[in-house]
């Protein structure tokens, strides 16, 4: 249950269309609903603004289904990352009109009743291998209503690429670069641009990346100031922080709502 929902329960209960019972037990289940294997939170829209994130990995099919079933009952967007074929299978089975990215592993089924959050996200991947990152980053954040596209292959070994790019970059709100290898992309991006950069490092590389730690720190180092930096492969992540900056500079234009 989210903000507009709560709302328009006090505005029937104001109006006389629902009673106080029945209003009452709209809200049992918040802030949260026990299921025995998982507390699911239908509060956290009202908190921040979006739904609980399924996390996949780790779960079964079966309780990926039923978590995403007490999401989608409750009256809320669905978004589900890291998820298997298996666990698509499930979830699909039960919530026909759910998609699929493949490439992302991520489910969604969104109402988006409410308007796009303005500002544009540009992803920007070093390399063609860094995609299944970025495709996460990109389904996550058009879950989150920002407008977000992406812009591939454009690495150091190639630097040239991104700067033929450049006016494409100043266009963005936030730009979400990630990187395998030696993580060097977002350190060049962010000495070019003035909107805020974030950045996530990917397990993509040899044996001296050490499943993205090389990345990770290389970011970390960043003789930039101000680079945001993710967990290795956490496309989910700086979407979600790309949703906080923008959906926080929206408010505050908007008087604070």
């Amino acid at each position: 249950m989210d903000r507009e929902q709560i709302i328009s329960l006090i505005k029937q209960i104001k109006e006389g269309s629902i009673s106080e019972e029945d209003a009452v037990e709209k809200l049992t289940n918040l802030p949260f609903e026990n299921i025995g294997f998982a507390m699911v939170d239908h509060h956290r829209a009202v908190r921040w603004g979006f739904p609980e994130i399924i996390f996949c990995a780790g779960k079964t099919p079966a309780q990926v289904r039923e978590i995403a079933l007490r999401i989608r009952n409750n009256g809320s967007d669905l978004l589900a990352t890291r998820a298997s074929d298996d666990v698509w299978q499930a979830v699909s089975s039960a919530i026909p009109d759910a998609k699929y990215n493949p490439s992302a592993k991520t489910i969604t089924l969104l109402k988006h009743n409410t308007s796009q959050i303005p500002g544009k996200v540009i992803i920007v991947t070093a390399g063609t291998a860094d995609l299944p990152v970025a495709e996460e980053a990109r389904e996550c954040a058009k879950a989150l209503r920002l407008d977000a596209d992406i812009l591939a292959d454009v690495g150091v070994a190639g630097v040239h690429r991104v700067f033929a790019h450049r006016n494409l970059l100043d266009t963005a709100s936030v730009l979400i670069v990630v990187a395998g290898m030696e993580g060097a992309l977002p350190s060049i991006v962010a000495g070019i641009v003035r909107c805020p950069v974030i950045a996530v490092p990917t397990s993509v590389g040899y044996g001296t990346s050490f499943g993205g730690i090389a990345a990770l720190l290389a970011m970390l180092n960043s003789c930039v100031p101000g680079i945001a930096v993710m967990n290795i492969d956490n496309g989910l992540g700086a979407a979600f922080l790309a949703f906080r900056f923008l959906s926080t500079s929206s408010r505050m234009q908007d008087g604070g709502k």
